[in-house]
């Protein structure tokens, strides 16, 4: 069947060229320049693939299960690298669902799962991420929507766009639950590595042997243009079905998002990174807080980790109004409705993008914007 657009991919497509002046939205760290690695890059690489494997450099692998935690279960020849957690999520959604496959997904979550889905026929059922209890998942709910026709689990972890996290205790529940049936478990963890309140949980491709991890250098360290991301799971075949798949799509990595992800990815440079990274959204997120407490018409749950979170709208206004009304003169500020991700009373709120973002300036303005609507 045919990939149907998505509500949040629509609104996208549709505000590219209305060149705000502020962002309340950005959903990544600051990104480095390409002057940044520089130094670290050979001027005689040839512009060929990596030459030397299929699914990825070696070292930049060896990096991915390292930044993961997953030295010790899992192997390099467990990682494909991809372009970007959303071909990760892709090749596999692909190459496991079957018309008539029963899939779990989660909402408010990550779409691509569900749109998806939708085009291979799968049936869909979906375990829901309630505001009045703090977005949490409810693991019973989704103990009951799993069935012996249940192929795949799709979770994401930060959960996007909430910032909800799941705990240790609640993924090995997770994949209690999974394991009973024998369902794939994916989780999405793009935002891995930006935990504000407790440490990063563990990934699953290393508590479950049918678990996959995706996820990418594009969200913690603003690497989003280089579309490097990857899967990793413990299952052999899983990982030479989706080198397949994509041998009939991308085929390979480009050298250059390879090369740059792995530079990015070593030890010391990846800390140093992630801790700027941190230090920003931290001082960013306590910024958004202040000015949400203020709002007599906004009210939210903190995210946990990440650097989105959704923000309740009061006098029943609806998300998709305040976000194009805000792209307008004199507002020219960014954000994304709720309606992306089924919450039209909602809007995204976001605390990346560095001072490029002009988060003050926006705030300013979205203050603005609702003081005339009361």
């Amino acid at each position: 069947m045919k990939v149907k657009i998505h509500t949040l991919f629509e609104y996208l497509l549709e505000t590219t060229e209305s060149d705000p002046e502020a962002f309340v939205g950005f959903s990544l760290s600051k990104s480095p320049v390409l002057g940044d690695y520089l130094d670290d890059l050979d001027p005689n690489l040839s512009l060929d693939w990596n030459g030397r494997s299929f699914r990825g450099l070696p070292e930049l692998r060896a990096h991915v299960l390292r930044q993961a935690g997953l030295e010790q279960t899992c192997d390099i020849n467990d990682v494909l690298i991809t372009a970007g957690a959303a071909e990760a999520n892709y090749l596999a959604l692909r190459q496991l669902l079957e018309p008539g496959d029963e899939i779990v997904i989660e909402k408010p979550g990550w779409p691509q799962a569900e749109v998806m889905a939708k085009a291979q026929g799968a049936v869909i059922k979906t375990g829901f991420r309630r505001e009045t209890s703090g977005w949490d998942l409810d693991l019973e709910e989704l103990r009951s929507l799993v069935t012996p026709k249940t192929k795949l689990i799709f979770l994401t972890n930060p959960n996007n766009p909430t910032g909800r996290l799941l705990t240790p205790d609640e993924l090995a529940e997770i994949v209690d639950i999974a394991r009973s049936v024998n369902a794939w478990l994916i989780v999405d963890e793009v935002y891995a590595g930006l935990e504000w309140s407790a440490p990063r949980p563990p990934s699953i491709a290393g508590l479950y042997e049918r678990g996959i991890t995706t996820g990418s250098v594009s969200k913690a360290l603003g690497l989003q243009g280089l579309r490097t991301g990857w899967m990793i799971c413990q299952d052999k075949n899983l990982i030479m079905d989706a080198v397949i798949l994509r041998e009939n799509s991308s085929e390979i990595m480009n050298i250059l998002g390879e090369v740059i992800a792995e530079i990015a990815l070593r030890p010391e440079r990846y800390k140093t990174a992630l801790e700027d990274a941190r230090t920003a959204g931290q001082a960013n997120l306590k910024e958004l807080n202040t000015f949400i407490e203020s709002q007599p018409l906004l009210s939210w749950t903190p995210p946990e980790a990440g650097l989105i979170g959704l923000a309740r709208l009061g006098n029943n206004l609806d998300g998709g109004f305040v976000a194009k009304r805000l792209l307008e003169p004199p507002y020219k500020t960014f954000l994304l409705p709720g309606s992306a991700y089924d919450q039209p009373s909602h809007i995204r709120m976001g605390v990346g993008g560095g001072a490029e973002a002009n988060l003050a300036l926006g705030l300013s303005r979205l203050s603005a914007f609702l003081n005339a609507q009361n």
